[in-house]
């Protein structure tokens, strides 16, 4: 059965000790907590979950004991962007060892590649697995190095395993560019929108979102999602403008303030591991301040 992404997915943060060492069974805990929760799909680890403060070896546990927790309940991508390509594809081959669904790869982190370097990467690792391929596209994110939809019909005429793009541009021009590209060439490709902003996503082409906001409230999301599919658009709206504003709250001091959030609905994760600042009382006094006001404490789950 060719794999299918779409809804809402997930991708749990990373749970640290005290002393910032990995925390696997609090980690196998969240992505449970996820999946029954209503999450489509799990991802892990996103740079929400700090990939890029753990090693190889940190990776390579946290992606086993995601796999293991999930249970095939739902697919399992695993994130595999790091600074060196090597690198990239050794957790590419490790997932696919371990029984992951698919990997998702950015566009190459600090460098300026051109086209045709962003192209050579995306081959290179998509033709190192037999597993699916997700491409992250983040112009934003990494100064304007971006997938094009000239670039996105070269990799899927090249690439038969590209299954996606999670486009997190925030911006609905590339959005439905790529989608107009991809969707004409495979008419079953997954244009996932990066975090949070599902519904406008929809009348674009879209699948489905990421979220973050599901660590807090997994019933709103799960609401926004059904509505979408429902098209219920009244009610799609209510829910994304919570969402939307949920997002503004956590992306300050990211993802510090979202596991500050966690602790506040009994879902303690530990702290944010240096250089990123652990979310202080004051922080997570204002955090909870603004789920009452939302709404959220008195609508969503409490503990795991």
């Amino acid at each position: 059965m060719p794999l299918v992404l779409k809804g809402v997915m997930q991708a749990p943060v990373t749970p640290f000790k005290q002393d910032f060492s990995l925390d696997l069974p609090t980690l196998e805990r969240v992505a449970d907590f996820h999946v029954r929760t209503g999450a489509t799909g799990i991802t892990w680890p996103y740079h929400k979950s700090e990939s890029l403060n753990m090693t190889l070896a940190e990776r390579k546990a946290g992606a086993e004991a995601v796999v293991k927790a999930t249970a095939g309940r739902v697919p399992v991508v695993i994130h595999v962007s790091a600074l060196a390509v090597g690198d990239s594809l050794e957790l590419a081959r490790h997932a696919q060892k371990i029984g992951a669904d698919c990997v998702v790869a950015i566009t190459p982190y600090f460098w300026n590649p051109s086209p045709q370097a962003i192209y050579d990467y995306f081959v290179r690792l998509g033709t190192s697995i037999d597993l699916p391929l997700l491409a992250y596209n983040s112009p934003g994110y990494l100064s304007g190095v971006e997938i094009t939809g000239k670039l996105l019909a070269r990799l899927i005429e090249r690439l038969p395993n590209l299954i996606g793009v999670k486009e997190a541009s925030f911006n609905s021009e590339k959005f439905l560019e790529l989608s107009r590209v991809a969707l004409a060439m495979r008419p079953d490709f997954a244009m996932i929108a990066g975090v949070e902003y599902l519904l406008p996503s929809i009348p674009l082409g879209g699948a489905g979102s990421y979220s973050s906001a599901g660590a807090i409230c997994p019933n709103l999301v799960l609401r926004l999602y059904e509505s979408c599919a429902a098209r219920n658009w009244a009610q799609a709206r209510e829910c994304q403008y919570k969402i939307s504003r949920l997002w503004l709250i956590f992306r300050d001091q990211y993802p510090s303030s979202l596991k500050g959030g966690m602790v506040i609905m009994g879902r303690p994760v530990g702290p944010t591991r240096p250089p990123l600042p652990t979310a202080t009382e004051e922080r997570q006094n204002y955090i909870r301040g603004q789920l009452e006001e939302l709404g959220i404490l008195q609508t969503e789950p409490h503990g795991w």
